[in-house]
This record gives C-alpha cells, structure tokens and sequence, in this order.
C-alpha cells in the first residue's frame, strides 16, 4: 500500500499544480467571468471529466508496461522524473505575466457547449497524456505487498482529480470579482509557476535518491 507520507506529498503537490495557471484555468475563468458561476462549473465539470480519460489511459499503460518488463517501469519512472524536472525548470525561468483569456472565448455557449469544450481540450491535449505518465508512477511503489501498481495508479488518479475539482469549483464559486483579480495580479501568477516549478523540480530530484 501508499504509505501515508507518500500520498499526502502527492495530495500536496496535487494542490500546488492545480493553482498554477495554465490553459485549463483561464478556460474556467473565461467561462465565469463571460456567463457567470453555472458555466464555470460546467467547464470545470467538463475538463475533470476529460482528466479521468488520461488517468485510466495512464493505468493501462503504465500496467501493461510493468507486466511485460520490471526494468522498463523502471526506465518510464526516470524518464518522466527527468521530464518533471524540465518543465520545472523551465516555469522556475518563465517570465509569466498575467493570464491571458482568449479572446475567441469570450462570447456566450450553451451548457452543452461549455461542458464537451473543457472535455476535448482537456482529452486532445498530448501535454496532459505525458504529463500524466510522468507524474502518476513517481508515487508508486512496485514492490507493494497489498495494492497492485494499476490500484495504486488508480488510487492516486482518482484522488488527484477529486482535489482538481474541488479546487476547481472553490476558485469559481468566488466568482467574477475573485477570479478577475487572480488573472490581473501578475506577481501572484508569477509565484504560483514558481511554486509548481518547484514542485516538478523536487518529484525529479526526489525519485533520483531512491533505491531503485
């Protein structure tokens, strides 16, 4: 089984990554700040939904891969702790500014529009899928006497989108006034990537002082 430390880590920087900025959250404020609380919600609703798609694609994978070889688990885990480490980097030295809302967004959908939007933006995005490969398996312990590594894998992709949503739906039920302010305040933006850069960094430099 996860030990607990493990998994509060990973609940930790579940929550860091999902405040960070990025694509998904400035379709969520978009949605809110254009047409209010319900339509934030459904943009949320949609792209967590779209989140589960590449959690059961990653334990699929990431099982499959593991059954046909021990070392090859193995090598997928440094790969992605290298690739953490990378887009850590890279937002530790991003110069971000304020998040932009597109433009093309900014006119009114319908409920079903707002939903299958956040769905397929989330689902079509290769980022996500590597992301996800990459992330999910520098928590899992192989050599686990209670829980297989597909259960811990689902565990943790469950879990994870659980606090996405829930941090989701929080930030939009602030609303308008909250999440105008959130995109404008460029110095908050610029920590949050800085927090989540260093978050991907520490996962990367966690994993290279294990025992394999």
């Amino acid at each position: 089984m996860i030990d607990l430390h493990t998994y509060f880590l990973f609940i930790g920087a579940v929550i860091v990554l999902v405040l960070a900025p990025g694509p998904d959250m400035a379709y969520m404020l978009t949605r809110t700040i254009v047409q209010g609380r319900r339509a934030g919600m459904l943009a949320a609703a949609g792209i967590n939904t779209g989140a589960y798609v590449h959690v059961f694609a990653s334990v699929v994978g990431l099982t499959a891969i593991l059954a046909s070889s021990a070392f090859a688990f193995t090598a997928i885990k440094w790969i992605g702790a290298c690739y953490l480490v990378w887009i850590g980097i890279q937002a530790l030295v991003s110069k971000a500014g304020s998040i932009n809302l597109e433009d093309n967004q900014a006119v009114t959908l319908s409920n079903k529009a707002i939903f299958w939007q956040g769905f397929w933006s989330d689902v079509l995005n290769p980022k996500v899928a590597i992301f996800f490969l990459a992330f999910l398996p520098q928590f899992v312990d192989a050599n686990s006497k209670t829980l297989t590594v597909s259960q811990q894998l689902l565990l943790l992709g469950v879990s994870g989108n659980i606090v996405g949503i829930t941090l989701n739906l929080a930030i939009i039920y602030m609303a308008s006034a909250a999440t105008a302010s959130l995109r404008q305040n460029q110095s908050l933006v610029k920590w949050m990537n800085k927090a989540a850069g260093t978050v991907f960094v520490g996962l990367g430099l966690r994993l290279a002082g294990e025992k394999l």
